[in-house]
């Protein structure tokens, strides 16, 4: 449940902080002490995309399903998770396909399954939605947001979405929460209805006033967006295409941290993956937006990076080879027996894992 759920008094900060160094043995603190963790001079990088109601009961021949709206393509294309309900969560999920299903969704409209995202794997698939749909998230960043009754109407998807989706929530949670829990405190919505299926949730514990707190020591905050899609990857999967953008503001204060030697040090998993598809062979980075499909490996490096605050993963999630890439697989090992070892909580309202890379100690 929600940090603040746990008892009288608490907040969204009252998780635990694992830090993790290179080859030192990893430390556990308050997330509260963050500030005193940073430096003056330290950019955090984080994600602005708000959180989408992005689950919606559904059925199949007779089946009763919750499908997961995961990433809005071009032409009108969703990818879509079906996933098996539990409750009002779900408990895994549910193969695809065949071709040419069609998912019956809430108000009469219907989804097509048109092919499998990922050649060979049958979990997401391509779907056609028969709502009308607005612009592509590229197109829609151009757009001029609505005005008067039209910005509460949104069309397609997102006004589906709007109207009978929730939170998509796992079955280790304990209960239902509102959308509001699911939301950064960075979180922009967006006029277009764009956002994430998942909550870029790295960024839950952060507060108001922490955030004062982290500002009067002299670190610096830079957006960016980067619409995550949902966050089950099994088996190895790889990240597919996720729709970014770096503005010019953010690209400016990142480069000018890293020539006056300070840290930049990205909020989730989802801030490296925009930063680093932004920035050239040398680590300079530009204003960028659109699709990437970069997976960030020990063996492709970090050109821009110098720490990732970042959740707990599961043992076979690729962002594992992401943290690596980071600090490096003996910071990784450490902090995760130290985490195991401390009892730390995983999944989107559990704790949080500052990992470092060795030449930054201080």
């Amino acid at each position: 449940m929600p940090a603040e759920q746990r008892g009288p008094g608490l907040g969204r900060d009252a998780v635990r902080l694992l830090l993790s160094r290179g080859s030192a043995a990893a430390s556990l603190h308050a997330f509260r002490e963050l500030p005193d963790l940073l430096r003056a001079g330290d950019v955090l990088v984080v994600n602005t995309s708000a959180t989408l109601p992005a689950a919606v009961d559904a059925r199949l021949g007779g089946e009763a399903l919750v499908v997961h709206f995961s990433t809005r393509g071009d032409g009108g294309r969703w990818a879509v998770e079906l996933r098996t309900p539990a409750g009002r969560g779900t408990a895994g999920p549910r193969a695809g396909g065949p071709a040419g299903s069609v998912v019956e969704l809430p108000g009469g409209h219907h989804l097509v399954l048109e092919e499998p995202l990922t050649a060979g794997a049958d979990r997401l698939w391509w779907a056609r939605p028969s709502l009308e749909e607005g612009p592509s998230p590229e197109e829609g960043r151009r757009a001029a947001p609505p005005s008067g009754v039209a910005a509460g109407r949104r069309a397609g998807v997102p006004g589906l979405l709007q109207a009978y989706g929730r939170a998509i929530r796992y079955a280790y949670t304990e209960r239902d929460q509102s959308l509001s829990a699911y939301q950064t405190v960075f979180a922009v919505p967006r006029a277009d209805g764009a956002g994430s299926a998942e909550m870029p949730s790295a960024g839950r514990p952060f507060t108001a006033g922490l955030v004062a707190r982290l500002v009067s020591r002299g670190v610096r905050f830079a957006p960016l967006t980067l619409h995550t899609g949902v966050s089950s990857q099994e088996a190895y999967e790889p990240p597919y295409p996720e729709w970014y953008e770096v503005p010019a503001a953010t690209a400016r204060l990142v480069n000018a941290a890293g020539a006056a030697g300070g840290r930049v040090l990205a909020v989730g998993t989802t801030a490296v993956r925009a930063l680093e598809s932004a920035a050239d062979m040398r680590g300079v980075v530009r204003p960028a937006a659109g699709w990437t499909d970069l997976v960030v490996t020990p063996e492709r490096g970090v050109r821009v990076v110098d720490g990732l605050l970042t959740g707990l993963h599961e043992p076979r999630a690729s962002h594992l080879l992401m943290l690596e890439a980071v600090a490096g697989r003996a910071a990784v090992q450490l902090g995760y027996a130290e985490a195991v070892a401390r009892l730390c909580l995983w999944h989107e309202f559990g704790d949080l894992h500052l990992l470092l890379k060795e030449e930054t100690a201080h």
